[in-house]
């Protein structure tokens, strides 16, 4: 299949648009003293709306973004936006990586560079991957789904073919957190043939078999449960509401950026390991450059869609059920779900357990370094 070159050109009239929406916003009011309890706290988010309208400099982020080599290739009949950088050593690896939600590709460009030149940043050239970092459909670049049915077990296929049809590799290694965890999952579920090997940083799909015959659970089993439980009662609502009426959600999001930025810094805060202070992990122009993403692509409402998609679609195992392909799984204390390492073993075999002494959920753009080392690390027995 065709690879089509593709360079980011938003038109002048989206941001000068999107300007006069931050300038004309209307602000709700706020109980005293809840701080972030109740949602996005309203005199951070004051204030990251004022440095949105009158010093964040898209074309900046635009210049930077274009320095990598990205493409656009049919899939399925879909147009998917990916950025492909050939790896700089003897014998590169080729490397799908895929991110997840509320993020998009750029979550991973602090770790691309890292993968395909690591000569460059001090690391050994034989370390090198090809590394394709795609869009996810109905995210940023990459087009929407046309009809129901995209979950993270379609995209997966969708993905296989792009490596193998488009690009031209027999076989590759995958890395995905969230969304491209469960992607990355089921592409080692149904395409172990082709896969190399599969790198996680969350353990949430598939479930593993729990039913008669099944070992019992461990202790730090069931506290992983029932923490989870909790964390769906205190923090899982956005989760109901994207994977119930998405639509619904998406009429607002989609016509006001300070709703959209409200919606999404919310999460940056709350996942990572940032003690509270969420500009202690990410600077104003990464979470800004994030969210201008879906505002000017205007894909938060079909990003959200693949809530319900995968709801619909539940993937739980059956007895003596595994992912057959081998598994390298970094776990960072701040992970939404931070599981033991038997409740993985359960679904993977689980070849590298890397405990990490900090990071959250978007690792890639919180602690680049720590994940690439355990990437390098975890694909030299592989190669």
């Amino acid at each position: 299949m065709t690879l089509n070159p593709f360079t980011i050109t938003i038109p002048e009239s989206v941001l000068l648009d999107l300007r006069q929406r931050l300038n004309n916003v209307r602000w709700p009011d706020e109980l005293p003293g809840v701080s972030w309890d109740y949602g996005s706290n309203l005199d951070y988010l004051k204030e990251l709306v004022r440095y949105w309208a009158t010093e964040f400099d898209w074309r900046a982020q635009e210049r930077k973004l274009n320095t990598f080599q990205q493409f656009k290739s049919q899939v399925e009949g879909l147009n998917i936006h990916f950025i492909y950088e050939k790896g700089k050593g003897p014998n590169p690896l080729p490397i799908l990586i895929t991110h997840g939600w509320p993020s998009t590709f750029y979550e991973m460009h602090k770790i691309i560079p890292l993968l395909s030149d690591p000569a460059s940043y001090g690391g050994d050239p034989s370390d090198a991957f090809d590394v394709v970092a795609p869009s996810l459909p109905g995210f940023g670049f990459s087009d929407s789904a046309p009809r129901p049915g995209m979950d993270v077990a379609k995209v997966s296929g969708m993905w296989n073919q792009l490596m193998t049809l488009n690009l031209g590799y027999k076989q590759y290694g995958a890395h995905g957190g969230d969304l491209g965890a469960g992607v990355t999952s089921w592409l080692g579920k149904n395409h172990s043939d082709n896969l190399i090997a599969i790198h996680l940083t969350s353990v949430t799909r598939p479930l593993p078999y729990l039913g008669e015959g099944s070992r019992p659970l461990s202790k730090a089993e069931q506290s992983l449960i029932d923490k989870r439980l909790k964390w769906n009662r205190e923090e899982g609502g956005y989760s109901h509401i994207q994977g119930t009426k998405p639509q619904t959600l998406s009429y607002g999001l989609n016509d006001s950026p300070v709703g959209l930025a409200a919606w999404i810094v919310e999460k940056y805060r709350a996942w990572s390991d940032c003690g509270g202070d969420v500009e202690r992990k990410f600077t104003k122009d990464e979470l800004l450059t994030n969210i201008t993403i879906y505002w000017v692509t205007q894909t938060i409402g079909s990003s959200v869609r693949m809530y319900l998609e995968n709801q619909d679609n539940p993937w739980e195992l059956g007895k003596e059920d595994q992912v057959p392909t081998p598994v390298g799984i970094a776990v960072f204390p701040a992970e939404i779900s931070v599981p033991p390492r038997e409740w993985a073993e359960r679904s993977y075999k689980v070849s590298r357990w890397t405990e990490m002494d900090r990071g959250g959920h978007f690792a890639a753009l919180e602690e680049p370094d720590l994940l690439v080392e355990d990437i390098r690390d975890f694909y030299r027995s592989y190669r």
